[in-house]
């Protein structure tokens, strides 16, 4: 299911945390609890944390790499995202490319390559508090 886009969204496969996040997933839900359903939402597979501005964003990146994700790797001669993407819906998707996500601009939302494109799942359909 797709991950409404707003302003500048931090995208994490879920995988991804689970993989690095002391706990995995379900951990890092309950010890920033509080800002799930305002500034973060996701859905089954991917993790989506909101910025308000490219220095944000990057504070948000910055977050995850002393986990050990990395954000961009270089691939065919140019940078991609690796383990993260930064996505700017409005002005046209990923900052970079990102071959894990397909990018819905019509409908401002975003999905794991692979997985069904609805419902789409957003700060509303979030609640304020984590699953």
């Amino acid at each position: 299911m797709p991950v409404r886009c707003e302003c500048i969204d931090v995208i994490v496969p879920i995988a991804n945390i689970d993989r690095v996040y002391p706990g995995g997933f379900s951990a890092f839900k309950a010890e920033y609890r509080d800002n799930f359903g305002v500034r973060f939402w996701h859905d089954d597979h991917l993790f989506r944390d909101g910025a308000m501005s490219p220095r944000d964003a990057g504070t948000a990146v910055e977050f995850w790499e002393p986990f050990g994700l990395i954000a961009t790797t270089e691939r065919d001669g140019g940078t991609v995202f690796a383990d993260l993407c930064v996505v700017e819906s409005l002005l046209g998707g990923p900052t970079l490319p990102c071959d894990w996500i397909v990018f819905d601009g019509a409908r401002r939302c975003l999905y794991l390559a692979g997985t069904p494109d609805v419902p789409v799942v957003g700060r509303e359909e979030m609640g304020t508090a984590p699953e």
